[in-house]
């Protein structure tokens, strides 16, 4: 492993932190979210690199993307990373330094990543529970559709 890697993602963009072993020099970058995007920042790590990600809302393309450049993800528990990284002032460029640090010394408060074919398995099943309470709720509008309209 040469560098350690964090990134503290959000809805249309992710700040990656590399912090290199050996020299402890650290490069931040905003990556857009675009597909292969991910992919292609994580070109020419060796395979096995740790990547830390804060588990958010939209992680699950991240993690997708992380594994195809074969590097492993570490899914980060966000409450438990902020109180082990003991900072008052929670900005991005902290926290993908905090993340580092945590992956530096070994305290990384990581949670379980379901493999990719489970992980499409609930996405189909969150998929289906949308569709399902959108179609429930036209089903109560109807009416009142059919008295203003005719």
């Amino acid at each position: 492993m040469r560098e350690y890697i964090a990134f503290d993602t959000h809805k249309h963009y992710t700040l990656a932190e590399r912090e290199d072993v050996a020299t402890g020099r650290r490069r931040q970058s905003r990556i857009e979210h675009r597909g292969g995007s991910i992919l292609k920042f994580l070109r020419g790590q060796p395979p096995g690199t740790p990547v830390a990600v804060e588990a958010v809302g939209n992680w699950y393309w991240i993690i997708d993307e992380i594994e195809r450049a074969g590097c492993v993800p570490k899914l980060v528990h966000p409450r438990k990373a902020k109180l082990m990284m003991g900072m008052i002032n929670k900005t991005d460029k902290l926290d993908g330094h905090g993340l580092n640090r945590l992956q530096r010394t070994g305290a990384l408060p990581t949670v379980w990543v379901p493999p990719g074919p489970l992980r499409d398995l609930r996405e189909l099943t969150r998929t289906r529970m949308v569709m399902v309470q959108q179609w429930r709720s036209s089903q109560g509008r109807q009416p009142l559709l059919e008295v203003v309209l005719y």
